[in-house]
């Protein structure tokens, strides 16, 4: 009986950490019995962020999509506290930031602490240690969340000065709108010509983007920001991402890349159910393809979140069976809720629970072992 009591012990332990850890296809090591171990340091993240994303938006999602949500495939979920060093309630620029460097500043400001001091960020130390990064969003890429990450300036409206930024860095891939920012400028300046001399392949097409062979890429789609799903944008983002990936992956030590659906938060200030619906059902749509390579890579950590949550969104009704979805909206701007996080791959275990947005910095560092 003793006998059969520690094999029982034994057996449930073994059970008990093969059900906390990641069950993907990956692994460096094996156990005794030849079984493969999981890998618990990704060689890899993939940080997404559906600006304006709050439970109700996922959940308007998940019903839009008749019940099938890709962000469900994330076992590790939790609850991020969104405020910025100045208010209750951020924007944007503070909370990329947060996530970008760690540091809470003030609403408006990039990667600039309250006092003027240069924030490193999580991209730049990837960059310093030799990973491939890479940019990609919905919006024009000079905006707050995929500039924060970059760039550094009291103001995210300056544009053209952010622009030059993306200059500064050597970020392997970076793919939105924004193109009047680097060709179009009150200084007469052709930044696009510029990054072809520091060896990018400037791309303003989808059917250039899907065929370029390049080891460096700005993509610069559209004179501005993407326009809508509504509108006809088609699977932009997907290809995008999954370009930046395989671009990406390349590098055997690894890379960050951040990855934003940013149109769910600009239906939340129009107080446009369907806008914002159609937003977040193409973000899930990405989150899975993305999720589809990491379990197939087995190193990759994807981390989902959003920056804050933007209309008070609240449901008033829907049907999972023909996905109709009933919206109404508290406020037309962003509101101080805490937003969901869901984590897939080695180390996501670290995000479940409540955490603050500077957490994500923290937690990317180690993980990496920076």
């Amino acid at each position: 009986m003793r006998n059969k009591a520690i094999a029982l012990v034994f057996i449930l332990t073994v059970a008990t950490q093969w059900g906390c850890g990641f069950r993907g296809n990956d692994t460096s090591e094996k156990n005794n019995a030849g079984q493969k171990l999981p890998v618990k340091s990704p060689k890899n993240i993939i940080f997404m962020v559906g600006d304006g994303m709050g439970t109700s938006q996922v959940f308007a999602a998940l019903t839009a999509k008749k019940g099938k949500l890709e962000m469900a495939r994330c076992k590790s979920t939790g609850f991020n506290l969104t405020q910025s060093a100045d208010n209750y309630i951020t924007d944007s620029a503070a909370g990329a930031t947060a996530f970008a460097t760690g540091k809470r500043n003030n609403n408006g400001c990039l990667s600039i602490s309250p006092t003027g001091d240069t924030l490193k960020t999580i991209l730049e130390m990837a960059e310093d240690k030799g990973l491939s990064t890479g940019l990609v969003a919905t919006c024009k890429i000079t905006h707050a969340t995929p500039a924060a990450f970059i760039c550094h300036n009291q103001s995210r409206d300056n544009y053209e000065e952010l622009a030059l930024d993306f200059l500064k860095t050597d970020v392997d891939v970076f793919i939105g709108g924004g193109r009047d920012n680097f060709e179009k400028r009150g200084d007469s300046l052709d930044l696009s010509e510029r990054l072809r001399k520091n060896g990018y392949d400037v791309l303003y097409s989808l059917d250039e983007l899907k065929t370029s062979k390049a080891q460096k890429i700005a993509g610069l789609l559209y004179p501005d920001h993407p326009i809508k799903m509504s509108e006809g944008r088609g699977d932009m983002l997907e290809v995008s991402s999954l370009k930046a990936i395989e671009l990406l992956d390349k590098n055997e030590k690894g890379f960050f890349l951040m990855i934003e659906g940013s149109q769910i938060d600009w239906g939340g200030h129009d107080k446009d159910s369907e806008y914002l619906v159609s937003e977040a059902v193409d973000f899930d749509n990405v989150i899975g393809k993305v999720l589809d390579f990491a379990e197939k890579d087995g190193e990759t950590l994807v981390v989902i979140t959003a920056d804050h949550e933007c209309g008070g969104y609240a449901l008033m009704g829907g049907n999972m069976e023909t996905g109709e979805v009933s919206g109404a909206f508290t406020s037309g701007d962003h509101t101080a809720v805490m937003v969901p996080i869901f984590a897939f791959g080695p180390g996501a275990e670290n995000f479940s629970g409540i955490i603050k947005n500077t957490d994500f910095f923290d937690k990317f560092i180690e993980l990496f072992g920076f």
